[in-house]
């Protein structure tokens, strides 16, 4: 009887190895969600999730092997796997060689791998622009250069060109 339980105990590790280890939990291969997570630690997928994920200022990683189809908040996302869905990171979403990736995405920046499979609308947040100084030439009037001489931009008859005219060409 007692090996009996033991093999029972090994079996059912094997079909639900979802593991926490470290601040970081790990949802295995043979494992698949449906529904809400919700976390505070690192979330590594290698299994099967379709839903929702929150990670508070975390770390989500899609394996190899994982397969999600989610809407995803993260601090930062890093793809190896297939994902489907949104994504809004505060921080970077890193997408490997192997990823498959379909979806939109918000994040303060991004980056790519060559060979990645990438289909998406993306969206980078800006870093907040420093206010302009003021000065005392009117708006239509750029300087360049080093001797800055001004030049004015004007608008065309379709009001679709621009035409930029220096002082020198203004007599022409």
């Amino acid at each position: 009887m007692l090996g009996k339980s033991k093999s029972i105990k090994s079996d059912t590790v094997a079909k639900f190895n979802s593991v926490s280890v470290g601040g970081k939990t790990i949802i295995g291969e043979n494992i698949s969600i449906e529904g809400s997570i919700r976390g505070k630690e690192t979330l590594v997928i290698e299994g099967s999730v379709k839903g929702k994920i929150q990670l508070e200022n975390q770390h989500l990683i899609v394996g190899p092997k994982g397969q999600v189809e989610a809407e995803i908040h993260a601090d930062n996302v890093t793809i190896s796997g297939r994902l489907i869905g949104d994504i809004q990171a505060s921080g970077k979403v890193e997408i490997t060689k192997e990823a498959d990736f379909s979806g939109e995405i918000k994040a303060k920046s991004i980056s790519v791998e060559d060979g990645a499979y990438l289909k998406a609308v993306i969206e980078l947040e800006r870093e907040p622009e420093k206010k302009a100084v003021p000065t005392d030439k009117p708006a239509d009037q750029i300087a360049f250069g080093p001797g800055k001489p001004t030049n004015q931009v004007s608008f065309g008859p379709g009001k679709d060109e621009i035409t930029l005219a220096s002082k020198a060409d203004k007599g022409k």
